[in-house]
């Protein structure tokens, strides 16, 4: 594979880490802000199990997408980690996008 081929992949999975980590910090938010409360405030049981397996199956894109992106390009652990723990925090994921946009960004300007 040439390398203007290997850098339009990694643009490309950049990309859909960034929608992968945007789903997953939605869907997130979604349970937490929205579904909990009304489960334990409002009585509705339900909200919790419609959006948790919604945001379950967020979660597992967000981590195939993470484990695709990472051995594809070789990243650090250290990076590795922080996406990783950044999925287990509220808006977490919102700060994990700008930081893929950034990377996106130097990868773009290399080309």
């Amino acid at each position: 594979m040439s390398t203007l081929d290997s850098r339009a992949e990694a643009h490309r999975q950049l990309q859909w880490m960034r929608v992968a980590s945007l789903l997953e910090g939605s869907t997130l938010l979604a349970l937490v802000l929205v579904a909990v409360p009304l489960k334990h405030l409002a009585g509705l049981p339900q909200a919790t199990r419609i959006m948790g397996p919604i945001h379950g199956m967020a979660f597992l894109l967000y981590v195939w997408m993470l484990i695709r992106t990472v051995c594809a390009e070789g990243w650090p652990r250290s990076e590795t980690m922080r996406l990783v723990i950044a999925a287990f925090i509220p808006f977490g994921a919102f700060i994990n996008e700008r930081r893929l946009a950034r990377r996106q960004a130097q990868l773009a300007a290399c080309d």
